[in-house]
């Protein structure tokens, strides 16, 4: 499996990682571990692995849902859907 990042740096900061890109890691991850269990010769544990699958969805859900809760508010008062960019025209 690769994966590449983006870094964003702050200077007298912490690297930075986009939230979409930290999501699409984990849940990629999940995907490739299921794959892998379902391989006869993995020697995976079917249960350890649902569970591993579970735990990293579940943290991939809570930072989107963070990340939709810091979403600026439409005019109507609610979390834009696009994250506050206008449709096309």
């Amino acid at each position: 499996m690769n994966a590449s990042m983006s870094l964003v740096h702050v200077p007298g900061g912490p690297l930075l990682l986009p939230a979409d890109e930290v999501t699409l890691l984990l849940r990629h991850l999940a995907s490739h571990w299921l794959d892998s269990a379902d391989a006869d010769d993995s020697g995976l544990e079917p249960e350890t692995v649902e569970a591993l699958v579970g735990a990293l969805t579940e943290v991939a859900d809570r930072i989107d849902a963070e990340c939709i809760a810091l979403m600026p508010l439409s005019e109507e008062g609610e979390a834009g859907r696009d994250g506050g960019v206008p449709p096309p025209l």
